[in-house]
């Protein structure tokens, strides 16, 4: 059932708008992309954005929360279909592999990006520092409570960035090949 005062379908635009608005964010950041560029993605007019957001700021906060959940659900879901991990070392591995699931989306990457770029804005850094909670809780979770593991885990994925980014997997090399792992 809808929250009081909404709708199925404004849910529905809602998370269409949101789903455009990572696209447009994620290719220009929240200083370069307009809400009328989002409304034309998500197929629907400017003023209904702020319909649904009450500002610029508080739209790009809503991505991150809706990242965020992206995020826990894939790692959650991943990391549920792998087999038990015997060490944490096998723990480590299939976070890690879960990650690189998510980031495969370029979008989800480059917006996770962008979002740490934001952050100094005071609703987008609160969202930004929010959605870095819970991803920690959730990764201590999957690590068995171990804090270094959890650091690893992020340092690592930093580097899984870099390298899907630039497109070091395909790169022919030395240096490339160091950061890639292979």
């Amino acid at each position: 059932m809808p929250a009081r005062g909404t709708s199925t379908k404004s849910d529905q635009r809602r998370r269409v708008v949101l789903e455009a608005a990572v696209a447009c964010f994620a290719r220009k950041g929240f200083y370069g992309t307009t809400t009328q560029e989002i409304a034309e993605r998500a197929g629907i007019s400017q003023p209904y954005v702020y319909r649904l957001f009450a500002n610029k700021q508080a739209l790009f906060a809503s991505v991150v929360d809706h990242v965020s959940e992206l995020m826990a659900s894939t790692l959650t879901r991943v990391a549920g279909e792998a087999p038990p991990p015997r060490s944490s070392a096998q723990a480590l591995r299939v976070a890690r592999t879960a990650y690189a699931v998510l980031i495969e989306d370029r979008d989800v990457l480059m917006f996770l990006m962008q979002a740490n770029c934001a952050a100094v804005e005071p609703l987008v850094g609160d969202a930004v520092r929010s959605c870095y909670a819970k991803q920690v809780e959730l990764v201590r979770g999957l690590l068995g409570g171990d804090g270094e593991a959890v650091r690893q885990w992020f340092g690592a994925g930093m580097l899984d960035n870099v390298v899907t980014t630039l497109g070091l997997a395909d790169l022919d090399e030395p240096w490339a090949r160091v950061l890639s792992g292979r």
